[in-house]
């Protein structure tokens, strides 16, 4: 692992803290530690409260410059970003493999995420356009224009702990913003390393540092969702952590972006390719060891099929890998700490005690680091613990009798992330993506609820917190709506026939 760290410039000991240059931490000290082990990878020494205000002064400085450079050139400094990323890619991997537990294909799949992001950015540089509207007064027109909003605050979480920076920062780079990055206590040392290498990017094409990073704890995250410097804070964690940031940014009246816990179902009907049905279930609930804010938690099935998906899935859990996530056999690494292990624990007794069945899983691994096996639990309707986001792979399977059935279950819990369904009927399949039907942010038919592509907008509804990031229109988070209308003419005529005599 020394070598991945050399290779990216890092070392056993590292500052988190970059305000216009690196500077020595003065903060609490975090440890980046390997889930695969249970050991320490480095130590990171944290922005501390002065250096967290240095940092925003520093990005507000940055942004009033960039903010002046042409989106279009913007959108070049973002390509140069991306063929960085390109030039690292193996080398993010295994830094991300290590300090999450991701295993390799899915970690280098997140510095992949980073680069289409990019490439995303780099086309959206030229078409931050606003509308033309018909004004009612003669010798008159009205048009709506975006102008960049400022310096955007982006808290991250572990699980992601570089493509959901991605979204957020170089999006808002190509609208001209600039962006104070506090990331997961978890995983500091991906962060310093896309930091690191955004940063020298700009300098090297002689633009300002608009990449800001605190690393640090909750203090900082709180300093951030009240600072009124900020006139943006993009938060992805739990529903709790949103529900604080939210109101603490509501208070001054800021924009909040949030993308918080999920509770994703998957409906398989009668008629469904269960063979399809089966993979994308497998992987849903199992990938990133079920850490995914779509990971899929419950499994909706309809009774005609109910026995034999579950014999399908219980075959394939036992072919399940479980092991080094550099290792090119496994499929599935470690949980990112003790305390996880703990709460998949806790819930599947809970599970237990409130009437489900335990058919396979939810073993401790006796190795080092945080091992277990996934999950699967056959639920009676209406178990507690299943309207729970747990952050570990266990899949709770429930009987459905029909499509309106499994809609009402689908709708149920208080997050509204992802939910799939799996059918041959073109009627079911367009009722569970009717206004009657899903009331998930990402509803699919046949796939499942993780794997998202960056070109379509990511977020959630509900306990979710309605955020969406990444594509679509979702940049117009990142800048403010001017509407402008310009007289040509000679005469003065007032809005709506208003006459107001001849003064």
């Amino acid at each position: 692992m020394s070598d991945v760290l050399q290779s990216l410039g890092l070392r056993a000991e590292e500052s988190g803290c970059f305000a216009g240059e690196w500077q020595r931490g003065a903060g609490e000290e975090m440890t980046s530690i390997d889930p695969s082990t249970g050991r320490p990878l480095a130590r990171v020494r944290g922005a501390s409260h002065e250096q967290y205000d240095a940092a925003v002064a520093e990005a507000a400085r940055a942004f009033a410059l960039w903010r002046l450079v042409p989106a279009p050139l913007r959108g070049q400094a973002v390509r140069a970003i991306a063929e960085a990323l390109r030039a690292e890619k193996r080398a993010l991997g295994a830094l991300i493999a290590r300090e999450t537990g991701k295993i390799v294909p899915e970690a280098e799949g997140e510095v992949q995420e980073m680069i289409d992001v990019a490439d995303y950015a780099v086309g959206l540089s030229r078409q931050l356009t606003g509308a033309t509207m018909p004004s009612e007064r003669p010798s008159h027109r009205m048009m709506e224009q975006w102008h960049p909003l400022g310096v955007v605050g982006c808290i991250t979480a572990f699980n992601f702990p570089a493509a959901v920076w991605a979204w957020n920062a170089l999006l808002a780079a190509v609208c001209g913003d600039a962006v104070v990055w506090k990331p997961s206590e978890e995983a500091p040392l991906t962060a310093i390393a896309v930091t690191r290498i955004a940063n020298d990017v700009l300098r090297s094409l002689g633009h300002p540092p608009i990449f800001s990073l605190v690393c640090g704890g909750r203090d900082l995250g709180e300093r951030m969702a009240s600072d009124p410097r900020i006139p943006l804070v993009s938060a992805t964690g739990s529903c709790g952590m949103g529900r604080a940031v939210g109101e603490a940014v509501a208070r001054r009246l800021g924009r909040s972006l949030l993308e918080l816990g999920g509770n994703n179902a998957v409906v398989v009907l009668d008629d469904a390719d269960l063979e399809l049905a089966t993979r994308a279930v497998l992987f849903g609930a199992v990938g990133t060891a079920g850490q995914r804010c779509t990971t899929t938690r419950r499994l909706l099935v309809q009774r005609g099929v109910a026995a034999d998906l579950t014999r399908r899935l219980l075959a394939a859990y036992a072919r399940v890998t479980i092991g080094d996530p550099l290792d090119a056999s496994t499929l599935m690494g470690p949980l990112i700490n003790v305390r996880a292990v703990a709460s998949m624990q806790e819930a599947l007794a809970t599970a237990r005690a409130q009437g489900a069945e335990v058919l396979c899983g939810g073993t401790r691994v006796e190795r080092d680091g945080f091992f277990v096996t996934p999950a699967i639990v056959r639920a009676p309707r209406g178990l507690p613990i299943a309207h729970e986001e747990t952050f570990a792979p266990i899949l709770y399977v429930f009987e459905i009798d029909s499509i309106q059935d499994a809609i009402a279950m689908n709708n149920e819990v208080r997050q509204g992330l992802s939910s799939a369904v799996f059918t041959r009927s073109i009627a079911a399949s367009e009722r569970f993506l009717s206004a009657v039907g899903s009331d998930c942010g990402i509803a699919n038919v046949n796939l499942g609820t993780s794997g998202a592509e960056i070109g379509g907008a990511f977020g959630g509804e509900k306990d979710t917190g309605g955020g969406r990031e990444s594509g679509s229109d979702s940049w117009k988070a990142y800048m403010r709506r001017q509407t402008c209308t310009i007289n040509y003419g000679d005469a003065l005529p007032l809005a709506q026939g208003i006459n107001f005599g001849d003064a």
